[in-house]
């Protein structure tokens, strides 16, 4: 099994709903005002309910690109998860890693620096990626 199947293996999961990450978007002011109408007339709760599905209407227009282009690039859709344990057999196989994901990558806070980089060839995260801060920095060259 190469490193690109071993991490195809690896469970993936869609995120929680209490999985999110914070964004700050700038607006105008007559926008915000039009946002603030559309909650006072009852058709949102709040700014946020009105931001997320405008967002989730354009995803849900350009699925069949987004679906191709996960497709194309090999990307793991959703949330793919790296434990100490799966590096380490990763290390024993003698494979590298090419981490592609499309949602979150995560590794695990017992993961050391070193281990991170006898295993781990490339990073490539479209969304979020979460990792202990010195397995971070030790891969800075290798995130992309």
């Amino acid at each position: 099994m190469n490193a690109q199947t071993r991490a195809a293996a690896l469970p993936i999961t869609r995120p929680r709903a209490g999985d999110t990450e914070k964004i700050t978007i700038n607006l105008g002011p007559i926008d915000l005002g039009q946002i603030d109408l559309l909650v006072e007339e009852g058709f949102y709760s709040n700014r946020t309910d009105l931001i997320r599905t405008a967002i989730r209407n354009q995803l849900a227009a350009h699925a069949v690109v987004i679906q191709e282009t996960v497709s194309r690039r090999a990307l793991v859709l959703g949330l793919q998860h790296f434990t100490r344990q799966d590096l380490e057999a990763a290390r024993a196989a003698n494979e590298r890693l090419q981490i592609h994901v499309l949602g979150l990558a995560s590794i695990a806070a017992d993961v050391s620096p070193e281990l991170a980089l006898a295993t781990i060839e490339s990073v490539v995260v479209l969304g979020a990626f979460h990792a202990p801060a010195a397995v971070k920095a030790a891969l800075a060259g290798r995130i992309r």
